[in-house]
């Protein structure tokens, strides 16, 4: 780690605490509910311990999902980006989430300081995942970017992984308080991680790293989902192929 001042997103006694909480409660849940493909982590070993993870959103197991995915000398002290008027408002929602996903606070409005800034964190070695959309998609489809995630990472120097999450909206769209009922398929494709190149605009690394997530979503929802889903896998909760469509079991790591 690169930083030198200790607290909760870098002591390791609250990394310990952390890994309880996610490999030893909340991952058995998803895992449980859910029937899970993660593919690419292949292309996760050459990444170092400063990185940003910039992934689609749609669905509250979009965090645990990524999180469960990695690797645990990349989840270890992972920190989550979380809307500030939504998980920081409550101090019980407040706690849970510094537990569960090491979070700090995104202020969506734009008017508010926070004392803990992702540039901040970056600059001490932490790494961050981050959903350049800023909330979760009302259909499944991929929507705008926001440039802040490409201009954290290219300031820093630190690479992006692109991350696909396949599913997540129909197994727990926007809205349901629990999962959907029979284990629906979902999945985490992890593309090669980017860098900015020397001179590039940060509105263009911010657009190739969504086309980078578009084309992970594209190529492996047939094989996660079956075939005739859209790559953004929009379906409506009552749908009957969510039920009865057999999840792909090549390499899935449970």
């Amino acid at each position: 780690m690169a930083a030198t001042m200790r607290d909760r997103f870098t002591s390791r006694s609250h990394a310990a605490a952390r890994f309880v909480a996610q490999r030893g409660l909340l991952k058995p849940v998803v895992w449980s509910v859910t029937t899970v493909t993660v593919l690419g982590r292949e292309r996760l070993a050459a990444v170092e311990d400063t990185y940003v993870v910039v992934a689609n959103h749609t669905s509250h197991l979009d965090t645990p999902l990524i999180m469960g995915a990695l690797p645990r000398r990349l989840a270890r002290y992972l920190a989550v980006g979380a809307a500030a008027d939504y998980f920081f408002d409550v101090w019980r929602r407040r706690g849970l989430t510094a537990l569960f996903f090491n979070a700090f606070p995104v202020d969506r409005s734009g008017t508010n300081a926070r004392k803990v800034s992702a540039r901040s964190l970056l600059n001490r070695g932490v790494p961050l995942l981050i959903f350049p959309e800023g909330t979760r998609s009302r259909d499944g489809s991929l929507g705008a970017f926001k440039p802040g995630a490409a201009a954290l990472a290219s300031s820093a120097a630190v690479p992006v992984l692109p991350v696909a999450v396949i599913g997540a909206h129909a197994a727990h769209p926007r809205g349901s308080n629990w999962p959907q009922p029979g284990r629906l398929p979902v999945g985490v494709v992890f593309g090669e991680p980017l860098t900015a190149r020397p001179g590039e605009p940060v509105g263009e690394f911010s657009e190739r790293i969504r086309s980078a997530v578009a084309a992970l979503a594209e190529e492996h929802t047939d094989r996660i989902l079956g075939p005739h889903t859209p790559p953004h896998a929009v379906t409506s909760e009552g749908d009957p192929r969510d039920r009865t469509r057999p999840p792909h079991r090549g390499t899935a790591h449970r």
